[in-house]
């Protein structure tokens, strides 16, 4: 082999120009603008362009008055981002919420006691016999469900007086009514008719309390979620335009999509995830495979993901997208 073909496979060379924009990131030189640093992110490549295409679909989801499901995992209520959600909710930007049981669970003790940072480095066995339950860096003294506990079975009867089986949408409209912190996602649910889906109502500390209520005050009472399933598709069927913002995966990521099946798929979609695709499971689910079922709509550039953790970046989101 000559020297010239040697260097052929080293640096074969391109025969045309590329049509795409030139990589290029925010020139921090002068006054900062936080606007343009976003803008910017369009043409930064890797996961900052992801998120200008997530800012971008969020605001054509306004732009075609679509119906916004947003779904939340019980972590993002948990972290500081709780007063995120609560803001999109008290704006008018959520019409549907979906969410896991320690969303609810966690936004009602947050109204009374708050959340602690600690630390990722922690002696867990220490922890314990102080009674601190540990979430990433984020501490929770055991007190808060003592509280809890209380609060919830002077809750459930009056909850269960007149009905004795109820809706999870139910149980977290009355619960936010009950509630006075402007920053409880549940309460601004409340105040602004938003429904709260929570299809695995009893998978937090609420099943745990409902299990020892009905053991020990009421037998009857039950949690019946067919009928929030019915609402659920008839929201979807009934809305010209759908889109969604999932942050993280799990059943209200699925439910979200699911329901959205009933009527052709969702028409624009984000996605806010850490989960891998490579184990098949739905959390690491990219929206393209949503698209081989029916549950998000083939279109151009209707949807993406951004592969990031949401504490990161969903505020960014809501930043652009929303509050500008």
């Amino acid at each position: 082999m000559d020297e010239d073909d040697s260097r052929a496979h080293v640096v074969p060379g391109s025969d045309e120009e590329l049509d795409g924009a030139d990589v290029r990131g925010y020139d921090f030189r002068g006054s900062f603008d936080f606007d343009a640093m976003l803008d910017s992110y369009a043409t930064t490549g890797f996961q900052a362009t992801q998120l200008a295409e997530a800012i971008d679909i969020a605001e054509r989801m306004q732009a075609n008055d679509a119906t916004i499901y947003l779904t939340i995992t019980s972590n993002i209520v948990s972290s500081g981002l709780r007063e995120v959600v609560a803001y999109l909710i008290r704006e008018g930007y959520v019409d549907v919420l979906i969410t896991t049981s320690g969303s609810l669970t966690e936004d009602v003790i947050k109204t009374e006691k708050p959340f602690k940072m600690g630390e990722w480095d922690a002696d867990e066995s220490e922890l314990r016999e102080q009674g601190i339950n540990r979430l990433g860096n984020i501490f929770v003294p055991s007190d808060r469900y003592v509280w809890l506990e209380e609060y919830l079975y002077e809750f459930f009867e009056d909850f269960f007086a007149e009905e004795k089986v109820r809706t999870p949408t139910a149980f977290a409209r009355e619960l936010g009514e009950t509630l006075d912190d402007e920053d409880s996602v549940l309460k601004q649910a409340a105040d602004n008719d938003v429904p709260v889906y929570c299809p695995a109502l009893t998978d937090a500390e609420v099943g745990n309390f409902l299990y020892y209520y009905r053991q020990g005050y009421d037998s009857d009472v039950g949690i019946e979620i067919l009928d929030d399933y019915d609402s659920l598709i008839e929201e979807a069927l009934l809305s010209d335009t759908t889109g969604l913002i999932a942050v993280g995966g799990g059943v209200p990521k699925h439910h979200a999509i699911m329901t959205n099946l009933f009527r052709g798929g969702a028409d624009y979609v984000v996605y806010i995830s850490t989960g891998i695709e490579g184990d098949g499971s739905l959390s690491g689910a990219p929206p393209n495979e949503a698209v081989s079922w029916g549950k998000i709509k083939d279109a151009e550039n209707n949807y993406t993901q951004v592969e990031a953790e949401a504490t990161l970046v969903f505020p960014l989101l809501v930043a652009s997208a929303f509050k500008n």
